[in-house]
């Protein structure tokens, strides 16, 4: 019962964050549930929670999602997702925690303390780049919001609808995460427990009802630096718990 408490904190604090924010549901739950339940089928959860998540914000931002964007970014997804899975197929589970970690908190660096050190960019090319990065991030560590808030920053683009652009990103990362390790054969979600799943579905309920009313008592601004501080954690921590498993 412990586990499934910590699983309901975790998906309904990711998930008002990401109703505030833009992204939190990967950032927060990824981490924690790879812990609990192992880097392949935790991330898998996570990947069709924060599928379901992005589909239920989508219906309230849509008017400010960039399309052409959502286009290019999620069309070159699956390109990440494929080494992705390789990756997962070749690899012992304490080092995919260790990737795991390390990926996250070298996404999570580039975001909060590169920002002022990126180079203006503009096209297609870098949008194609941040979505195969994205892929390949979505699909080992259950995070895509960091490598797209990267290209995001570096290009200019508006908060508003760079936020609402990533909930039908995340939708098609999700989808295609989950089902490019369903396929190829690295995990599944066969034996996860029915009240994870009804833990994780009635977490993400009230965190995107708490999420709607708080969006405007806070600043998008100040729930991002929030949902970015406790993921660094939790990306240390399974950085650190990898570690130990491997030595």
């Amino acid at each position: 019962m412990l586990e499934i408490l910590v699983v309901f904190c975790a998906v309904a604090v990711g998930s008002c964050m990401q109703r505030v924010s833009g992204m939190g549901l990967g950032l927060l739950a990824a981490p924690v549930l790879a812990m609990l339940m192992g880097p392949v089928e935790g991330v898998m959860v996570v990947n069709l929670l924060a599928t379901i998540n992005a589909v239920l914000t989508t219906f309230t931002v849509k008017h400010y999602v960039d399309w052409k964007a959502f286009g290019a970014i999620a069309s070159v997804l699956w390109l990440g997702a494929l080494p992705a899975v390789l990756l997962i197929n070749h690899m012992p589970g304490a080092w995919l925690q260790l990737i795991v970690g390390a990926l996250l908190l070298i996404a999570l660096g580039g975001v909060v303390f590169g920002a002022r050190h990126l180079p203006a960019i503009r096209g297609t090319i870098p949008m194609l780049a941040a979505g195969t990065v994205g892929g390949f991030m979505n699909t080992l560590a259950g995070v895509a919001g960091p490598a797209i808030t990267v290209y995001a920053q570096a290009s200019g683009w508006e908060q508003r609808s760079f936020a609402a652009t990533l909930q039908p990103i995340f939708v098609v990362a999700g989808l295609v995460s989950f089902c490019a390790k369903l396929l190829g054969g690295s995990g599944g979600v066969a034996n996860t427990s029915a009240w994870v799943w009804a833990a994780g579905i009635a977490a993400m309920m009230i965190g995107i009802a708490l999420g709607g009313k708080l969006a405007t008592k806070i600043s998008r601004e100040s729930a991002r630096k929030a949902a970015l501080a406790c993921a660094f954690a939790g990306g240390a921590t399974v950085t650190v718990r990898g570690i130990l498993g491997i030595f």
